[in-house]
């Protein structure tokens, strides 16, 4: 079973001696990717001890970062104070998004449906 922490628990793990981010409700000690992560140290420090998400997503983390945060995970906050998590993944194809969906000419095509050809999306 996952380890659950409080907003509580996670606010005292604020500095570089212990930095726990919150990102989609999951919780990781990040104290010693501080020196290594590539926005230097200081973008984490500012989401330390706290909710780092909307923070997290605004930057826009490749899947490589993604898999990277798997061994930084120590738990998960308590039930009582999860947040919904947002999917910040486009909605590939939606015609409520996207209107012109129908029109062969201006709809998106998912690059998974492209294979390895080259693709780019009009606007």
């Amino acid at each position: 079973m996952t380890k659950q922490y409080s907003l509580a628990d996670v606010k005292t793990h604020n500095d570089n001696r212990s930095s726990w981010i919150v990102i989609h409700n999951n919780i990781y000690d990040v104290t010693e990717f501080l020196n290594e992560h590539p926005g230097g140290e200081e973008v984490l420090l500012e989401q330390a001890g706290k909710d780092g998400s909307e923070a997290f997503e605004d930057v826009g983390h490749s899947s490589d970062a993604r898999e990277l945060m798997i061994k930084y995970k120590i738990g998960e906050l308590i039930e009582s104070e999860r947040k919904p998590v947002k999917e910040k993944n486009p909605d590939w194809g939606n015609s409520s998004t996207n209107p012109d969906s129908s029109n062969s000419e201006n709809a998106e095509t998912a690059p998974s449906d492209l294979g390895s050809s080259q693709w780019h999306l009009e606007s």
